[in-house]
């Protein structure tokens, strides 16, 4: 094993990347060293004498490394599943190393300091990583309060983190931002929010270089008292944190930068949930289990449309993107809507809100589906589609969800304000139902 002054020596370094050709199977990568200091500064930790230290998934202890190089007088322990990993770090440093799948991993202590970069995926048992076992899966989601749809395995480590703290104990974790607004997560945050204090360090999409991925810092400080206390910092360059937000009553719902020119914006308004009811358009499997679905142009069959179709206040209707085309009078057996004109919202536009009417009633590829509560004309079905597609909707979708996800989702086109005018049309609405 080596020296402590070798293993803190600069030139002491092993990477995931460059040990293992699979580290992608993992969900992993390493953490920059500006990111691991940010991480331990921003940490509220006054003390660092005695803390019992959680790494999971430590892969070559980014995390442990520094703080025993800073503060050896602590003790130290990194979880790790992957057994060629595990064989050089439980000699190359003085630390404990559990050989194990960390949600899996039983253990009754309890820890002041829970810090990580946990792995990154949707748990599956086939597809893109982490692959796991079905049964594994299974045990994942047993073991889970906060699972939902199809779950990111970093919301995992966010849980059994949480739940390994001691009272007043840290987690300190660097992962994707989308658990801040996507449904799949809304039990997370319910989660975090009842843990304690919840802080969140936005550092935006130029951390990793490896991967494709707009990062967080988050900090959780496991206190019953403080449920209910978020914070939201953006982060310019790893600088000084700028307070966006701050709020005492915080129950899960999804954190934005809300500011008072976004609060304004939606002040009195209408949104789109109030006058549309929206749904997610049939997937590709939908279309390839069909025995009349074919990959040609035939005669009487029309295009499956996707998000290439779609430009702002007009679809294209003429390039059959898919390759897929589908009888014309089978439209309906995909989904009912789709023999209706209403508004199509592409869910993979770069966070933009790119919206169009489809008044030729064709089928589709996914994309967001807009079907009115009330009867509207073509005209104002366009005229609305004009206003998704303005300026202003663009500068307040950016304003508050930044570079967190490229989709646009459901929960964030219910939520989007309506021009005063249409309040009439929910008026219309409520008397209609009675």
């Amino acid at each position: 094993m080596p020296s402590s002054s070798d293993i803190c020596t600069a030139s002491f370094d092993l990477r995931l990347e460059s040990f293992l050709r699979n580290w992608k199977k993992y969900g992993a990568v390493s953490t920059p060293l500006s990111v691991v200091r940010f991480m331990l500064e921003h940490s509220d930790i006054k003390k660092w004498e005695g803390l019992n230290i959680l790494e999971p998934g430590c892969g070559f202890c980014n995390f442990l490394r520094e703080i025993y190089c800073s503060h050896p007088v602590n003790y130290f322990t990194g979880v790790e599943v992957n057994e060629d990993v595990y064989k050089i770090i439980s000699k190359a440093y003085p630390f404990r190393i559990v050989l194990a799948d960390f949600i899996l991993w039983g253990t009754n202590e309890r820890f002041d300091l829970v810090i990580g970069n946990p792995p990154y995926g949707v748990v599956g048992t086939s597809g893109p990583p982490p692959r796991v076992r079905g049964e594994v899966k299974e045990e994942y989601k047993k073991r889970s309060v906060t699972w939902k749809g199809n779950y990111n395995i970093y919301g995992l480590f966010m849980e059994k983190g949480v739940n390994l703290l001691k009272e007043g104990g840290k987690l300190v974790y660097v992962t994707p931002c989308t658990y801040m607004i996507l449904d799949e997560f809304s039990k997370l945050r319910e989660f975090l929010s009842r843990a304690g204090e919840l802080k969140v360090y936005y550092l935006g999409d130029k951390i990793f270089k490896d991967l494709r991925v707009t990062a967080c810092v988050t900090v959780v400080t496991k206190d019953p008292k403080l449920s209910g206390v978020m914070e939201l910092y953006d982060i310019d360059g790893l600088g000084n944190p700028d307070l966006q937000l701050r709020k005492t009553n915080y129950r899960g719902e999804m954190i934005r930068f809300e500011n008072e020119e976004t609060r304004k914006f939606e002040e009195g308004k209408p949104t789109i949930d109030d006058l549309f009811t929206i749904y997610h358009g049939s997937r590709s499997v939908d279309y390839k289990v069909h025995p009349d679905v074919s990959s040609m142009p035939k005669t009487d069959y029309i295009c499956v449309l996707k998000g290439n179709n779609i430009e702002p206040n007009r679809i294209d209707y003429n390039h059959c993107y898919s390759r897929l085309w589908i009888p014309k009078d089978s439209v309906g057996e995909f989904a009912q809507y789709y023999t209706i004109t209403h508004i199509v919202v592409g869910d993979t536009k770069g966070g933009k809100v790119v919206a169009a009417v489809d008044d030729k009633h064709y089928p589709w590829l996914e994309q967001l589906h807009m079907i009115p509560k009330v009867p509207l004309s073509v005209e104002e079905m366009k005229k609305i589609a004009e206003y998704l597609n303005s300026r202003e909707v663009q500068r307040y979708m950016r304003t508050l969800y930044r570079d967190i996800t490229q989709h646009t989702t459901i929960t964030q086109l219910k939520r989007l304000p309506l021009p005063k005018e249409y309040e009439r049309y929910v008026k219309n609405l409520t008397a209609w139902m009675r």
